[in-house]
Formats: C-alpha cells, sequence, structure tokens
C-alpha cells in the first residue's frame, strides 16, 4: 500500500502536464471522449487514494478499533503512513468532497436556467432569433435544446458565414457538449490537479463544433473566417456559462481551421489508456493492502483475547466469538 495509494496521485499529475497538450493536437471528438474519461478515472483515483489514507488514521483510534475489533498496535506496527499524512488526506478528501458538492449544485442551477430560457424564447423550432443590436450567438441545452441568434450577429456575416455559425452550434447541441463540460467542471472540483483537463477540454468542445461545421459547409476558410469575425464582433458580450462560437481561443482555432484537418494518432490514446489502466490496478492494489491489513489486526486482537483467556476451554470460546469461528472452520475436513 505504500506506493501504490500514491499511483493515482501521480497519473493525476501527469495528465494534467501532458493531457492539454497532446489533446490539442488530436482530432477533437476522440480527444473529448479521451480527455472525459481520463478525468473521471484520475478523480475518482484521486478520492479513493485519499480516502484510504485518511482511513489508516482514523482506524488507529482507539474507539473505532474497539468498535471495529481490530489492534491498534498490529495497525501501526503494519502500515508505514504518517498520522500527519492521513489526517492530510482527510482534510483534503473533506474539502474536495465540499468543493464538489458545490459545484453539482452550480452545474444544476445552470442546466435549469438554461431550460428556463429556452422555453420564454420566441417561436418553437430548433432556431430562435432575438430582436438585438449586440451580436449574440450561443446554444442552449435543453430538452431540445436551442441556439440563440441575434440580430446584431447575422447582420455582421454572409450567408456562408451564418450557415457556418449555424452549424457550429448545432454540433454543440447534437454531441451533448454540455454533459461534457459538467463532467470537466466536477472532476476539476473533485480533484484540483485536473483543472488543466478542464480549460483543455473547453477549447476541444470549440474545435469539435468548427470540424463538424467545416464538414457541414464544405470551406474550412468560410468557417474561419465566421469564427473570427463573429469573435470580434461580440468582444465583450460573449456569456462566459454558454457554448458560444466565440468561446475558446479563437486565434488558435482559426489557424487549426486554415490548416488540414490533424491526423488520427493511436499512440497518445494507448499511452493513456495504459496510464488509466496503471491507475486502477494500483487503486485496486492499495485497497486490498488495506483489507489485509484489517484482517491481521482483527487476529491479532483475537490472539490477545485468547491470551488474556487463561485456560483451554475459555481460550477456544474467546477465539471463536472474536474471529467468528475462523479457527474452527479451518479445522473441519473438506466436505463430500
Amino acid at each position: 500500500m505504500l506506493v501504490n495509494v500514491y499511483v493515482p496521485v501521480f497519473v493525476s499529475a501527469v495528465l494534467a502536464v501532458l493531457g492539454p497538450r497532446l489533446s490539442r493536437r488530436l482530432p477533437p471528438r476522440p480527444a473529448a471522449w479521451a480527455l472525459a474519461c481520463a478525468a473521471l478515472v484520475t478523480a475518482i483515483g484521486w478520492a479513493g487514494s485519499l480516502a484510504l489514507l485518511a482511513f489508516t488514521g482514523l482506524a488507529q483510534v482507539p474507539q473505532v478499533a474497539a468498535e471495529g475489533r481490530w489492534s491498534v498496535a498490529a495497525l501501526r506496527a503494519e502500515d508505514p503512513v504518517y498520522r500527519i499524512v492521513a489526517a492530510a488526506s482527510a482534510l483534503v478528501l473533506a474539502v474536495c468532497v465540499t468543493s464538489l458538492v458545490v459545484a453539482a449544485v452550480r452545474q444544476v442551477r445552470h442546466l435549469v436556467r438554461a431550460r428556463r430560457e429556452c422555453a420564454h424564447l420566441p417561436g418553437d423550432t430548433e432556431l430562435a432569433v432575438v430582436d438585438d443590436d449586440a451580436p449574440l450567438a450561443f446554444a442552449l441545452p435543453g430538452l431540445p435544446g436551442r441556439i440563440v441568434v441575434s440580430r446584431g450577429m447575422l447582420r455582421c456575416l454572409g450567408d456562408g458565414e451564418r450557415e457556418a455559425l449555424l452549424a457550429h452550434e448545432r454540433a454543440h447541441l447534437r454531441g451533448r457538449h454540455h454533459l461534457f463540460q459538467s463532467v470537466w467542471r466536477l472532476t476539476a472540483a473533485l480533484n484540483p490537479l485536473l483543472r488543466p483537463l478542464a480549460v483543455a477540454g473547453g477549447f476541444i468542445l470549440e474545435r469539435w463544433a468548427d470540424e463538424e461545421a467545416a464538414e457541414r459547409v464544405g470551406d474550412r476558410r468560410v468557417v474561419a473566417h465566421a469564427v473570427g469575425r463573429a469573435a470580434l464582433a461580440s468582444a465583450g458580450n460573449a456569456r462566459p456559462v454558454a457554448l458560444a462560437v466565440t468561446g475558446g481561443a479563437v486565434p488558435q482555432r482559426v489557424r487549426a481551421l486554415l490548416a488540414p484537418p490533424p491526423a488520427r494518432r493511436s499512440l497518445p490514446f494507448v499511452t493513456g489508456g495504459l496510464l488509466l489502466a496503471v491507475c486502477c490496478g494500483s487503486l485496486a492494489s492499495a485497497a486490498s493492502d488495506s483489507d489485509h491489513m484489517v484482517d491481521s489486526a482483527k487476529w491479532a486482537q483475537c490472539a490477545v483475547h485468547a491470551g488474556a483467556a487463561g485456560s483451554p476451554l475459555k481460550e477456544r470460546h474467546s477465539s471463536d466469538s472474536c474471529c467468528g469461528g475462523h479457527e474452527r472452520r479451518e479445522r473441519r475436513g473438506p466436505r463430500l
């Protein structure tokens, strides 16, 4: 458990450093799925590691040990984790869980607010054109979602660029990109090391919508011009919580659209999969070691009770009542 319990933390740090850089060089759709899976696995691994470390300290509290019927001395002898590490892990875990709850409440409120806006928009089609001179364009998730475009934005774009803008926003709705955003925000709230993945994920979603719009329009340059003009026109009017054609790092998106589509590469995905497998395997191994440690401490406590009994009859009765009759079951022969 000494090494295995820290592996998920190490994997989280590696993905936080390498994940954003690699994802920008990959096709955006598989990159988004890979980042979402990596965030989920590493966030669970992070929480599991902190829980196991915190348990080693909590299990040595005399009242907890008495309730669990294990030996505190045996735990201290087998477990190499310092008390200060266990206490710090418990504190960090409590803070992270609180942060996760707060982030979850915010996400629910955001989705409820978006659906209410969808219900109050004019018209009953997917596209809602609002009479506003401010250039605005964004996608609102809902059942179904709506694309909101202002007349001011439509006046800023040509016919081909309008088609590209609508295709971009439609890609956000069709791909359920708000769910990806929720995953990254919640996992980053639970595991602060994953915040770079959440930032990179927002850029990848915009790139995903850009590539789908380019396929729909058939001209990458038209989409690049639409992204650039919409961003310049709506400077200062963008909604930070909405998925919009003006979101993300616009210069990098335009540069990517003016270049050929990103090539498919399998090595980064294979490497990331191996890292996640190592994370899961290490956490499972650490949990198994912790379970074995508790079992040993329980047997040590049984031995103490048996030694204090003072007679063979009392010793056998004490051992059976403390350990659930394990010794008696071991002496029985196999059933025929």
